[in-house]
């Protein structure tokens, strides 16, 4: 695997990947403030054709947007991240999809869980994303059109855009 913005710390260790993310960073383009940031951690593997990407995710969310999930990414103006936003001190299931311009979309999650699983799918130019509180019982959360080309980066994202930054784990990250 490999860095887009490598975080200040990190390790893999296999089936668990620990990241600190720094602070200031965000994935973003222009919907709402005309920001454009493009300096999250992305850890992504080049795949091709349709897949599956899953992973449990677990954080220490404190700031205002700290983020932990999956990405899909085509270059700088497209690209879907998706996983837990925290937002008025809750966690939210949260995807974002970006073709130019960013939109958002989140549900609140009761109770802050301790373990959030997701699981992206791809076929062909399509991505479903869904989520579950308990690993086995997966709720949809977003379909959208992405994109017909069949090379993408897939891999582990996150970002503290006005925090100093947290640490989040990874478990059991897998494409097939």
């Amino acid at each position: 695997m490999d860095w887009y913005n490598e975080p200040p710390r990190w390790s893999d260790r296999g089936d668990v990947v620990m990241i600190q993310s720094g602070p200031g960073t965000d994935f973003w383009r222009v919907t709402h403030n005309g920001a454009v940031n493009d300096n999250g951690h992305f850890y992504y593997q080049r795949q091709k054709g349709d897949f599956q990407a899953d992973v449990c995710i677990s954080g220490e969310y404190r700031a205002l947007y700290d983020q932990a999930g999956l990405m899909v990414r085509l270059d700088e103006s497209n690209w879907i991240k998706c996983g837990i936003e925290f937002v008025d001190g809750l966690q939210h299931a949260s995807a974002v999809v970006t073709r130019d311009y960013s939109d958002w979309s989140v549900v609140r999650l009761e109770n802050n869980p301790s373990s959030f699983w997701l699981r992206v799918l791809r076929h062909g130019p399509t991505i479903e994303i869904s989520y579950a509180l308990d690993g086995r019982n997966y709720r949809l959360l977003r379909q959208a059109y992405f994109t017909p080309i069949e090379t993408l980066d897939v891999g582990l994202m996150c970002a503290s855009p006005q925090g100093s930054g947290f640490s989040c784990k990874f478990e059991q990250f897998r494409v097939q």
